[in-house]
């Protein structure tokens, strides 16, 4: 694979059609899609303005700091802690421009468990400083009209030398790595589809590693073996749902622990039931 560099970009929260919602695809949208599909309404048709919240806030820095670390390597320079952290600041600063963010504790503590986080990997990363990556932040996609499917688009955080892609993730709690196997399939699954889309070859392997925000950072990275046929089919089932959804206007709430941090409780709780406008007037 050609080593390549881009931006990624948070999906913005503007309204958009049906029509644009099943021509391409991301795992994030199918993820989203699963976890409750009057969530994927407020998000991605009514498009619901809501403040950033600090733990996407926190995410989002935390990856462009190792987005920026990978792109260093990428291009064979020496790391510098003292550079990466004026990087940080300088991203901590940038990512709050925008919507409000609601800081449910003390802004400066979050930063400081941030960039906590990142130090600790950078002391334990499992990925050795001299290895230079494939590809960094790199956008795929693969078209699946032959199968009567969306386009599938993504951008891969990183792939490691010798065909392993890797995913960054922060977590307020370690992962118990058959519910991590579990819950992020489709993302895993989607990733490899793409990789083998763009290259011609199969992935060795797919890391997740999760940079953990406790008092003491910790890091847990999880391996998992190349994507099977089976996960290739439950993907392929998963998209066909999710445009046969979307095609009915099937939006319905799904209830459970995850609705506690949900940025729609509000808008769902006003919810009158109906396909057409599915939250209240006035919500």
């Amino acid at each position: 694979m050609t080593a390549a560099v881009g931006e990624k970009s948070i999906e913005p929260s503007s309204a958009r059609s049906i029509e644009e919602l099943t021509e391409t695809v991301s795992a994030s949208r199918l993820s989203t899609w699963q976890q409750c599909r009057l969530r994927f309404f407020f998000r991605y048709i009514a498009g619901v303005e809501k403040a950033r919240s600090p733990a996407l806030h926190v995410g989002s820095t935390v990856h462009a700091v190792l987005q920026q670390w990978n792109k260093s390597r990428w291009r064979g320079e020496p790391f510098d802690l003292e550079a990466t952290l004026a990087f940080f600041d300088r991203t901590w600063a940038e990512w709050k421009e925008g919507p409000d963010i609601d800081w449910r504790i003390d802004e400066e503590t979050s930063k400081a468990s941030a960039w906590g986080v990142l130090e600790h990997y950078f002391q334990h990363t499992p990925i050795p400083v001299s290895e230079k990556p494939e590809a960094v932040e790199v956008g795929l996609e693969a078209d699946l009209a032959s199968q009567g499917l969306p386009k599938l688009v993504g951008f891969i955080d990183l792939v490691r030398a010798g065909r392993i892609i890797v995913d960054f993730k922060t977590s307020s709690r370690s992962p118990d790595a058959e519910m991590v196997a579990h819950t992020t399939e489709t993302q895993t699954t989607a990733y490899g589809l793409l990789y083998r889309e763009a290259t011609g070859s199969t992935e060795s392997a797919i890391e997740l590693h999760h940079l953990i925000k406790t008092k003491a950072p910790k890091l847990a990275v999880n391996r998992f073996a190349p994507v099977s046929e089976a996960q290739l089919t439950r993907l392929f089932h998963v998209m066909e749902a999710y445009v046969d959804g979307l095609d009915r206007g099937d939006f319905i709430p799904s209830p459970g622990i995850q609705c506690g941090s949900c940025e729609f409780f509000n808008e769902c709780r006003a919810w009158s039931g109906g396909k057409e406008k599915p939250y209240a007037s006035g919500s």
